[in-house]
């Protein structure tokens, strides 16, 4: 294609728009509130994700040696465990801290075991991938020195079905709502275009190529996508940060941490861009085959 011909289509689409001024500020406003509410529910599922991520990650496993065991037979353990497959993470943690531990947790009463501290050494355990927890557990219950091993089992096992449920719904709502936006946006272009099927038509009487006739319309839905994006990428992008800025600011001690602005929002406004002009551009394509196969 000539760079005249295009600079043409380039030129055309701009015109369209300014002529039917009332339709296409009808398609850049269901452009936008449809991508405001994409937008709030990438937001509000991305970071829930993150919490996800953040209590499975925070599952592990406590192996406590024998009360009686040497250092020798304590490192023999701690050798096997890290040997196991699956295992991320050791923690050797003696029995003095483990003392220790307890007497912060349940009082000074319990500092008089001090003089016969009746606990063994511990190994604290995460798993590379926190749904193996269960499976690498049971195998370091049947190693010689291990005494007990904690991890919380039937709560983890239920915990992690819901976190998945949690996602696969979440998912399934943000497919659904990406659907809901393509089908309210598309139709609204193809509103704009009905409205102008005489022109199509002339075009057509004057010998004007199928392509020749969709370009200047595709072109049309990339402006559209575009300018309806902006408001929503501009309102994410301030909202999130003053949010993030006061949430990290009081809360940053706690176990749910938003999402870091930086790559999040670039990510964010980056989607909501390649949505809005792809939509554009497939409701300009198919609204505009339909008139040119009639």
């Amino acid at each position: 294609m000539k760079s005249r011909t295009v600079r043409r289509h380039i030129r055309e689409s701009f015109k369209s728009l300014s002529r039917n001024g009332w339709m296409t500020f009808a398609s850049v406003s269901a452009v936008t509130v449809t991508l405001l509410l994409i937008g709030v529910f990438i937001v509000i599922m991305m970071n829930l994700n993150q919490l996800a991520d953040n209590i499975e990650n925070d599952v592990e496993i406590k192996v406590v040696a024998e009360p009686g065991a040497s250092e020798v037979e304590v490192q023999e353990l701690l050798k096997e465990v890290k040997e196991t497959p699956g295992v991320a993470e050791v923690k050797y943690s003696s029995r003095k801290q483990e003392l220790e531990r307890m007497i912060q947790s349940f009082g000074d009463e319990l500092a008089l075991y001090k003089q016969d501290n009746p606990l063994g050494d511990a190994l604290y355990v995460k798993a590379d991938d926190p749904k193996n927890t269960a499976s690498i557990a049971n195998e370091i219950s049947t190693y010689t020195y291990t005494f007990d091993v904690e991890y919380g089992e039937g709560k983890v096992e239920k915990l992690f079905n819901v976190l998945k449920i949690g996602r696969n719904v979440g998912l399934g709502l943000i497919l659904a709502l990406l659907f809901t936006a393509m089908f309210l946006i598309s139709n609204t272009i193809r509103l704009t275009i009905v409205a102008r099927r005489t022109e199509i038509d002339i075009m057509k009487l004057v010998g004007a190529t199928d392509s020749f006739v969709r370009i200047p319309f595709m072109l049309e839905g990339v402006w559209l996508g575009i300018f309806g994006a902006v408001l929503p990428m501009t309102l994410m992008t301030i909202f999130y940060s003053k949010l993030y800025d006061f949430w990290e600011g009081r809360l940053q001690n706690q176990l749910f941490h938003l999402l870091d602005p930086n790559p999040f929002l670039l990510q964010l406004n980056f989607l909501l861009l390649f949505v809005a002009v792809f939509i554009g551009v497939w409701g300009s394509f198919m609204s505009v085959r339909k008139f040119l196969k009639s």
